[in-house]
């Protein structure tokens, strides 16, 4: 068993940046591969990012390779999301997500636990 609390989101202008944290606790951290997944409005739940248990690789969506920048750090049990030059298409509660699994995966039915979410708003 392992807890998720997403923390970091708020109102931001476009072209703004904005750090996304989750702490993890419960099992070994380490463990866990870690993904970010949003949903915006009236939209299904879409994948953002994903990272092995050791950092050592990530895997991006198309849609925001390049502007984010998914980190963790095991000895925080904390993974992150940074993101930079904020679009419209942008705003959506971000959560994120632990898979027992070792490889990167974008499937939403390969993680397990699930934090509640933090909102992101971009204003334009």
């Amino acid at each position: 068993q392992v807890q998720l609390v997403e923390s970091g989101g708020g109102l931001v202008q476009e072209g703004d940046s904005l750090r996304l944290s989750c702490a993890a606790s419960g099992r070994t951290f380490s463990t866990f591969t870690m993904a970010w997944f949003r949903q915006a409005p009236g939209k299904e739940r879409e994948f953002v990012a994903a990272i092995t248990r050791s950092g050592g690789r990530t895997d991006y969506s198309d849609s925001v390779k390049g502007r984010f920048t998914i980190s963790r750090d095991n000895a925080k049990n904390t993974v992150y999301l940074q993101m930079i030059s904020l679009k419209p298409e942008d705003p959506a509660a971000y959560s994120c997500a632990a898979s027992i699994g070792v490889i990167l995966i974008r499937t939403q039915r390969a993680y397990t636990y699930w934090g509640q979410g933090t909102q992101v708003t971009v204003s334009s």
